[in-house]
């Protein structure tokens, strides 16, 4: 029989903005905005090239930069020009907006609009491991060479947060504003992952630094 969607999906809880795998590991996600890199001049790019080199070679833990792209059901937003056209007093007006109505309805059926988010996720395991000393590693105590250290959940946030700041100030020299996701808007990027056949309306960016 076929695992239920529950059973593949690897996330325990979303808390503080914070999600929390099964296992205890945890995982945060920053909010990027974009870079028109071909519109910059060369040395522009040169430098965005240079700088975004630095940020990786600076990292001491992992990262994974996601990009999610949805058809863009533009549906409401005629919608509500469509009654715009309807409540103006001049016929100058009407036919205006009447004709910017064609040129949309027009412009949707020839290509696909797409609706594009960047994301990076940055993870913590829950288990912090420790290195041996000197002596563990002679074999001169009882102790084992390695040992592992639980940590608690306010602990390993605030160690989350750490990472999402110092990536967040590494975006920014490269131009590109990040801030992190809190749990709402968690839930909502996974409710669209695992309903990718759903168009979605425009919507305004996480948040107004975006």
């Amino acid at each position: 029989m076929p695992a239920s969607i529950q059973q593949k999906i690897i996330i325990e809880d979303i808390k503080d903005g914070v999600i929390i795998l099964q296992g205890g590991d945890l995982r945060g996600i920053l909010i990027a905005s974009s870079v028109n890199f071909s519109l910059k001049s060369a040395d522009e790019q040169d430098s965005i090239i240079f700088k975004y080199q630095g940020f990786l070679n600076s990292l001491d833990f992992p990262v994974q930069i996601l990009t999610v792209s949805r058809h863009l059901n533009i549906d409401g937003y005629l919608a509500s020009i469509e009654q715009k056209r309807k409540e103006q007093t001049s016929e100058l007006l009407r036919i205006q907006i009447a004709e910017y109505l064609d040129f949309i309805k027009n412009l949707v059926q020839v290509g696909n609009i797409m609706d594009q988010a960047f994301y990076v996720v940055v993870p913590l395991s829950r288990v912090e491991k420790k290195e041996a000393g000197v002596l563990e590693k002679l074999g001169l105590t009882q102790k084992p060479a390695a040992s592992e250290e639980l940590k608690s959940f306010d602990e390993l946030k605030s160690q989350l947060w750490q990472r999402l700041e110092y990536l967040s100030g590494g975006l920014a020299g490269m131009g590109i504003k990040s801030t992190p996701l809190n749990t709402e808007e968690i839930t909502q990027l996974f409710y669209r992952l695992y309903n990718m056949g759903v168009k979605v309306a425009p919507t305004a960016p996480a948040k107004e630094e975006i």
